[in-house]
């Protein structure tokens, strides 16, 4: 199994990765609102996409290692951020 988390600053941006990514078929696409630490404006919080993909037996292999750089690329153009191992409280 592989985890991923995808973070961006805009709402939309996490629709728009979490869309794509529930077509292509992976496990597991959810939409999480990220508050920032320190503040209480919800206006200031940034959007993530949880991705689980139940399919990825080996973490060090090819394909774990292509999602990784393509899910980088990906937050990358929408100036987010990328943690390829999300925290237990994203778990289902």
């Amino acid at each position: 199994m592989s985890e991923h988390l995808l973070v961006f600053p805009e709402r939309d941006d996490a629709d728009e990765v979490a869309e794509e990514l529930q077509e292509e078929g992976f496990t597991e696409v959810r939409v999480i609102r990220q508050p920032l630490a320190g503040e209480d404006d919800a206006e200031s919080d940034e959007w993530a996409v949880y991705v689980r993909e139940a399919n990825v037996a080996d973490e060090s292999g090819a394909v774990a290692s292509g999602l990784k750089d393509r899910f980088e690329a990906t937050v990358e153009e929408r100036g987010g951020w990328y943690d390829p191992e999300p925290e237990p409280r994203y778990d289902p």
